[in-house]
Parts: C-alpha cells; structure tokens; sequence
C-alpha cells in the first residue's frame, strides 16, 4: 500500500478565478480515473510540493478527501508550473484499482561504478532513460535502478533482458533493447582532453620556476 498520504477538499471556484486560490497558497487540482467521476478538489501548495517531491509519477498517494470515508489511491497524472517562475499552477490526479494491472514508464536510475571507465577515452552512454511496466499499482516500482559495477570492458552492453525485476512485474519493454554501453571517446575529444592536461601542466610549471631575481645569487 501507498505510505504517502495526502488531504485535498472539494473545491467550487473555477476557471479564471483559482488565481484568487493560489495567492492565498492554494492549488486547484483535479482528481479522475476508475469508477470516478472529475471531482474538482485543491489543497496547500506547500503539501502539494512535497508530495510531488516524493511521488514523482510513479508512486502511490493515498488521497483523502473531505467528507469521504474512505480514501483513494492515486498516482499523479500531470504537473502544470508557469512556465517562467516554475511556480505549481495545477496538478491531477488519477484513481486506480488495486485489483487490475496497470502500466507505465518507470526512470531509470545508475548505481555504482563501471570498472571500465579506468581506461581512458571510456564513457558510458545512456540510451534508455525509462521502462515499460505492467503490473498491480501497489508493486509499481518508483525507479529501476541498474548497477554499473557489471561493465567491465570496451563496448560491453547492458540490455532490457539484463534488468532483474520482481516477478510480479511484467516488462513491456523489448528485451533486447540497449540500456547502457560503454562506448569510446571521439579521437578529437581526447586529443582535445589531452592538449588541455599539458597546457595546465605547463603553467603550473611555469608558476613554481623561480623568477629571474630569485634566481640570481645576492653578492656578499
């Protein structure tokens, strides 16, 4: 079950007028999705903050609304900011049923250190930033991280088929698809790397010889 929990009231201004709601640090939002009709809801923009912080789009909210006995498990659906001020316009959410498998695209995230990357002109590309899931809402995964630690050598690839998750979890993902490589840095870039290394050598250098006065011996 979801362990983030949010209270949200029912709300009656609408259109134009929720810029009034949001100067007094209100959010107007909205709540859809199974067996629901649109419930038009807000809640303090300070809460509202913190659990898009924490949920992101993958996690599960339990939502309480005023009046209502029981409360709802959502997910956050869209996230709407100004787009100058970054300052949180509105947010919905959506109802699902515990009880019927859903899908989504989960980030993904590295862990640990690639061995490889001791060699020089080494990198590790990213060619997957999220995977398609299906599975119950309650072991929706919030990240998919993958350990780096297994690249150990020149073009070595991680794959979707790599990727360990709970057998509850069904990927929708194409098992073959690329997720991470080790790849190697363009000769340019490293002869670039390597001509910067030499002139910071040299001036560092250049600063510890001593000056011309320095080196001059003083007459007794």
């Amino acid at each position: 079950m979801a362990d983030l929990s949010l209270k949200l009231t029912k709300r009656d201004i609408l259109g134009k007028k929720t810029r009034f709601l949001r100067r007094q640090g209100i959010t107007p939002s909205h709540l859809f999705g199974h067996n629901i009709k649109s419930l038009a809801l807000q809640g303090p923009t300070g809460k509202l903050e913190y659990i898009i912080a924490q949920a992101g789009m993958t996690r599960l909210i339990n939502l309480q609304i005023e009046a209502d006995k029981q409360p709802k498990m959502v997910f956050i659906r869209e996230i709407q900011r100004d787009p100058l001020s970054g300052r949180l316009l509105h947010v919905d959410f959506y109802r699902v049923s515990m009880k019927e498998r859903m899908t989504a695209d989960i980030p993904i995230v590295f862990v640990g250190q690639a061995p490889a990357l001791k060699e020089k002109g080494h990198i590790v590309t990213q060619l997957l930033n999220h995977l398609g899931v299906e599975c119950l809402p309650d072991k929706l995964p919030p990240q998919i991280e993958v350990d780096l630690s297994q690249l150990e050598a020149m073009g070595q690839t991680i794959h979707v088929s790599d990727i360990a998750l709970d057998p509850e979890v069904t990927v929708t993902t194409e098992p073959d698809q690329p997720v991470v490589k080790v790849t190697e840095v363009a000769a340019a870039r490293i002869e670039e790397e390597v001509a910067v290394e030499e002139a910071e050598a040299a001036k560092a250098v250049e600063a510890e010889a001593p000056t011309e006065e320095e080196a001059e011996p003083t007459s007794s």
